[in-house]
């Protein structure tokens, strides 16, 4: 009679340090269900999608790989993505090094303005953008769209920029300046080197951001000219068919491929 009740504490104990990771690991369940049903529905047989699939076949990544409407808007996505990745690097990281570093004034009103694409949701900067845009008689053109990209993918490099800059020792940059080393110099031989990881981190962050936006580029693209997000958008309303969720595949695959890159690179948690 008096084990019962010590068992019974000891079986409360248990249940509770187990509820945590039980919850977890239903959470994480229930958020990666979408991406298991569209990983089967791109290997089954038929002409239609159904889950569980209906025998297994890599038909349909053959057909989109060999379909030049896929193709071309893929090419087309990753210009587009490595130009704002780039253009977000160069200029996230001046916004990033002259606010912490020169003290400008005005300097949290600045950092706010930069990081506000992070706030205001995608549809009300592709709307504001799109009627800009067609004022100027910009519209459709490969570089407006690089400068809206520009827009949202910038905040991503400055947070991880200034994570990193924050975390750095400025008086390593003044000593190389009382050394005899210019400005230029002391930047890339002594910060660059020790900004390095939270650079990695934005620029992986901005190029999937990049890639897989759709509210923007839907606005802004030409007929001529798509990126593969919103072919696949387009494709959708259409009709849904297996060579959609095997595009789908793909992409989920490669923007997971990224992301532990860039967690085994530089610790990209430190940056998300």
């Amino acid at each position: 009679m008096t084990k019962e009740p010590h068992l019974s504490h000891r079986a409360k104990r248990f249940l509770s340090g187990l509820s945590l990771p039980v919850y977890a690991v239903l959470a994480l369940a229930f958020l990666q269900l979408p991406v298991v049903i569209v990983v089967l529905a791109s290997v089954t047989t038929t002409s239609y999608l159904t889950v569980p699939p209906v025998g297994f076949t890599l038909d349909w990544y053959l057909e989109v790989l060999n379909n030049d409407d896929y193709t071309d808007a893929a090419i087309f996505s990753l210009m587009l993505s490595c130009t704002a990745t780039f253009l977000s690097l160069v200029l996230g990281t001046a916004a990033a090094y002259a606010l912490v570093r020169r003290k400008v004034p005005g300097a949290e009103v600045i950092s706010a303005v930069l990081m506000a694409p992070l706030v205001f949701p995608a549809v009300v900067v592709a709307v504001a953008l799109l009627q800009y845009y067609t004022l100027i008689g910009l519209r459709g053109s490969f570089g407006a769209l690089a400068v809206a990209h520009l827009l949202i993918t910038l905040p991503y490099v400055m947070r991880s920029v200034l994570a990193s800059l924050a975390g750095s020792d400025p008086h390593l940059e003044e000593a190389a300046r009382t050394l005899g080393a210019n400005a230029w110099t002391a930047f890339f031989k002594t910060t660059l080197p020790l900004i390095r990881p939270g650079l990695v981190a934005g620029g992986i962050f901005s190029f999937i951001v990049s890639f897989d936006n759709v509210p923007v580029s839907i606005f802004l693209v030409s007929v001529r000219q798509t990126t593969l997000p919103v072919k696949i958008f387009s494709a959708v309303e259409h009709g849904i068919d297996p060579g959609i969720a095997a595009i789908s595949t793909m992409m989920i695959l490669a923007t997971g491929l990224c992301l532990v890159l860039a967690e085994r690179w530089v610790g990209f948690h430190r940056f998300a």
